[in-house]
C-alpha cells in the first residue's frame, strides 16, 4: 500500500491491479495493527478455561446481587409507604379520638351521678 497524499492510498487489487482509495486519517495503520492485535488477546483470553468460568461467576453473582438489590428496594418502599400512611391516618384520627375522648369523659360523669333522686325509698 503506498500513499499518494490527501488521504489517498494505492491499494493492489489481483483484478483491476492498482486502485486508488481514500483513507481517513483518524485510522491509521499503526492504530488498525494495535486494535487488531487487542482484539487477538481478547480472543485468546476468552478461549482459556479459567477466564470463562470467571466470566460466568461474575454473571452469576451480578444476578443474584441484583435479585437481593430489587428484594430489598421493594421492602424499603413497603417501609416508607407504610410509614406514609400511618401519618397520614394519624392526622384523620386526631378529631374521632378527641370526640371519643370527650364521650368517655362524659359518660364517666354520668356514671358517678346516682340514678335515683336524694331522699327516696329504695326499690326492694
Amino acid at each position: 500500500m503506498r500513499r499518494l497524499g490527501d488521504g489517498l492510498h494505492l491499494i493492489r487489487c489481483s483484478v483491476k491491479g492498482l486502485i486508488p482509495v481514500k483513507v481517513s486519517e483518524m485510522f491509521s495503520e499503526k492504530k488498525a495493527r494495535k486494535w487488531m492485535w487487542v482484539g487477538l488477546a481478547v480472543f485468546v483470553a476468552l478461549q482459556i478455561y479459567f477466564v470463562q468460568e470467571m466470566l460466568a461467576a461474575l454473571v452469576l453473582f451480578t444476578g443474584v446481587f441484583a435479585i437481593f438489590a430489587i428484594v430489598a428496594l421493594v421492602i424499603y418502599l413497603v417501609d416508607r409507604a407504610g410509614q406514609w400512611s400511618i401519618g397520614w391516618a394519624g392526622e384523620r384520627v386526631r378529631p374521632a379520638m378527641q370526640l371519643a375522648r370527650r364521650g368517655l369523659t362524659l359518660a364517666e360523669d354520668l356514671s358517678k351521678k346516682p340514678f335515683r333522686r336524694p331522699r327516696s325509698e329504695t326499690a326492694q
